[in-house]
């Protein structure tokens, strides 16, 4: 009886602990009454009817991302191409994503990719390849939209992966590779200018120089000889005033010694220059001859010489 007791007790208990039930955070719980909706659980302890209510599904309310597989779609220029997708999401609504959508991943998957081949069905290849922001934009519009009903918020929509035929590929790169030729011979051409234009400024600059420094050696050695000619006669005017001035001096001293004999022996200086007149000459004069006077007036022989 008592092992009984103790059964029933345990039952009791498990019945007890599995009416609790706690929800953690980001989670909601779907409850189901007698196989219909009952309500749903947000975060935090609560308490349900055993036997009677029981979960139906556990919901994650955070961001979820969806990596779907490739997707072959054709341009409006017929081109076949593979894109994958990634896809984020969050679940707004746990009743109708719990009931409004059998297998809601795969429902969202096929939606993708039929938005996709509608999207890029009115581009052409060029436009596919540099459109993603609107291919983007307009998928997460569309994909919003279409799962609203299921409880499903589309966040964001990235094209992962644009994969052209290979014939394409090999097109593009060579067409890339024609591009980057035709650049770097533009570069080299504006290179070889820009060092052509510098080279030819140097040397114009060069020449400037040189010029302006010939020119300047010029005045420079002219007012160099202008000083010079300046400087020279002036030195002579100097020595000429500097003779001038002593033969004054020397007169003026033979004056006032002697006055009637300087004269005379002046005089007769020159007079003995004029006689010789340049050449060989011998003058005799008296030995008793005693004043000037008397020597000029005693010159009796003047022999020249050849």
């Amino acid at each position: 009886m008592e092992i009984v007791l103790i059964i029933l007790g345990v039952i009791v208990l498990l019945i007890l602990a599995s009416s609790i039930k706690i929800v953690p955070q980001a989670t909601a719980y779907v409850i189901e009454r007698l196989g219909g909706y009952q309500t749903t659980l947000d975060v935090g302890i609560h308490f349900i009817i055993p036997l009677i209510d029981k979960v139906a599904k556990r919901v994650s309310l955070k961001e979820q991302v969806a990596d779907f597989a490739p997707q072959p779609v054709i341009t409006k220029d017929n081109v076949t191409m593979k894109i994958d997708t990634v896809l984020f999401f969050q679940i707004t609504d746990p009743k109708l994503y719990t009931y409004g959508v059998e297998r809601p991943l795969m429902a969202i998957e096929n939606l993708s990719a039929t938005t996709l081949r509608n999207i890029i069905g009115d581009l052409e290849l060029d436009e596919t390849l540099t459109s993603r922001e609107i291919i983007n934009t307009k998928m997460r519009v569309s994909l919003d939209i279409a799962t609203d009903p299921w409880g499903i918020k589309v966040t964001r929509v990235e094209l992962k992966n644009i994969i052209p035929p290979t014939a394409i590929q090999d097109a593009m790169e060579k067409q890339m590779k024609a591009e980057r030729e035709r650049r770097e011979a533009i570069l080299r051409a504006e290179g070889e200018k820009t060092s052509a234009i510098l080279v030819a400024e140097g040397k114009k600059q060069a020449v400037i120089l040189e010029a302006e420094a010939s020119k300047e050696a010029a005045i420079l050695r002219a007012e160099a000889q202008k000083e010079a000619t300046i400087r020279e006669a002036e030195g002579q005017a100097e020595a000429i005033l500097a003779v001038q001035k002593a033969n004054a001096d020397g007169i003026r001293f033979l004056n006032e010694s002697q006055p009637g004999n300087a004269v005379l022996q002046l005089k007769s200086l020159e007079a003995f220059a004029k006689a010789a007149d340049g050449k060989a000459t011998k003058i005799i004069i008296p030995s008793e001859i005693q004043g000037i006077a008397g020597l000029v007036k005693s010159l009796t022989e003047v022999s020249k010489e050849d």
